[in-house]
């Protein structure tokens, strides 16, 4: 049965979905008028709340490159090709690489979504290589799956911005109350609700195995494994470029700063994660000339996705001020019961999270509703930020924005698995939506 859904989604897809940036031009207009009937504004009103919001994520859009960039660049040295190679190893056989994929996903993906994203990408390369007869669409699939339990884990935007007071609207909405990680993260329920997916989603993932005839296996070329760098020491500027001596020194430098910066109690964010890539990338090389060589490498995974981040901050910017994205909330929030709220506000947060595709944005729209909502009703707080938590996550399994990262690695395009992802949406749907209603 799995595979008969995987086989029907996976065929849709590869008919129906257009390529991803296609689709996000599609979902601008598919927002655009419904500002215009749904919140009654007018066209004029649209652009303006279009180009407002187009360039809102234009810092992220950076930082996300630059994970691209300095992740692969890490991967290719060959300390991390022994780790990558080693964990491959773990399994052999096409079965075993997809259970093992789908699981390590999940881990990292918990540990931090920009960590997990990256980590799973370039295991999915080691795997295909390693072991022989595995579908590599589906293998990326299991390693984007991470993605739908990222807001339950240690980076998960809400339970952090509730568990301190900043003083910000958002603070002074709960009256100044904070929410411990040890209520929200690490509650009995979340932790329940996120070991369901680590232990039944690999499984479902294996279920959806094609038969022989139709597997897809990737070649090194597709993979862009690296080439031979030619080294000439005839002039003084040869030889520096092939010294290793101008990245170490960088990377002692960077180094050091994280040092001091953890030292000090620095935590880990996307900036930091970074660093840790650049930095270990730059320390691990063999030369300057071997590091350019595999940016050069990487930078070719981003044609795909540059433009896009623009469109979706543009969507997200129509969606925030013409009211849209409250509306949406607030219809849920409408029907809701004291027994049907959380499960309610996750359905809604999973429909938000399609066209909002950012944690902090979503709770930045969605609280001001939620929040007096589950007050009134005498919904704990904790539970109705989860609530909206794995709802974000949720719809992540279909949502184009994060999978373009991981697809810019593993060179792949969008269609290739959705189909696969759209089961898992399925499944996970399936779990989240009974732990709304019986765990929490």
């Amino acid at each position: 049965m799995v595979r008969t859904l995987s086989n029907f989604f996976t065929t849709i897809m590869q008919r129906w979905l257009p390529d991803a940036f296609i689709f996000a031009i599609i979902l601008t207009f598919i927002v655009f008028l419904a500002g215009m009937l749904g919140e009654n504004q007018s066209p004029s009103k649209m652009v303006q709340f279009w180009g407002d919001g187009v360039w809102n994520l234009l810092v992220f859009s950076m930082q996300v490159t630059i994970s691209l960039v300095t992740g692969s660049v890490l991967a290719q040295t060959t300390a991390v090709k022994r780790v990558l190679r080693s964990l491959a190893s773990l399994a052999s056989n096409p079965s075993q690489a997809i259970l093992l994929m789908t699981f390590i996903s999940l881990i990292c993906g918990w540990i931090s979504w920009a960590f997990g994203l990256i980590a799973s990408a370039l295991m999915a390369r080691e795997i295909a290589r390693h072991v022989k007869g595995v579908h590599y669409p589906l293998l990326v699939a299991s390693a984007y799956s991470g993605m739908v339990i990222w807001h339950a884990g240690l980076s998960g935007s809400i339970p952090l911005k509730i568990a301190v007071s900043d003083g910000d609207v958002l603070s002074k909405l709960m009256n100044g109350v904070t929410i411990p990680l040890s209520e929200t993260i690490f509650s009995w329920q979340v932790l329940l609700t996120c070991a369901l997916v680590l232990v039944t989603l690999p499984i479902i993932f294996r279920m959806m195995m094609p038969p022989p005839e139709e597997i897809q296996e990737v070649d090194s070329h597709q993979l862009g494994e690296e080439e031979h760098v030619s080294i000439r020491t005839n002039t003084p500027s040869d030889r520096i470029e092939h010294s290793r001596l101008p990245t170490l020194l960088l990377g002692l430098l960077g180094g050091y700063y994280l040092m001091e910066f953890f030292l000090n109690g620095g935590s880990v964010g996307l900036n930091t994660l970074n660093l840790i890539f650049l930095v270990s990338g730059l320390l691990l090389h063999r030369s300057t000339t071997s590091y350019l060589f595999a940016v050069n490498e990487a930078v070719r995974g981003l044609s795909g996705i540059v433009l896009q981040f623009p469109l979706y901050a543009g969507i997200m910017g129509m969606m925030a001020q013409s009211g849209l994205a409250a509306s949406v909330s607030a219809w849920f929030i409408d029907i809701s019961t004291v027994d049907t709220f959380n499960l309610f506000t996750f359905l809604s947060a999973g429909v938000v999270n399609f066209f909002v595709p950012s944690g902090g944005g979503q709770w930045a729209i969605q609280a001001p509703i939620v929040i007096p909502a589950a007050a009134s009703l005498g919904i704990p707080l904790n539970q109705a930020a989860m609530a909206i938590a794995f709802g974000d996550a949720w719809t992540n399994m279909v949502q184009p924005f994060w999978a373009l990262p991981l697809l810019g690695i593993a060179r792949l395009g969008i269609r290739d698995i959705m189909g696969y992802c759209t089961v898992a949406l399925l499944w996970t749907g399936l779990l989240y939506g009974l732990a709304m209603v019986f765990i929490f």
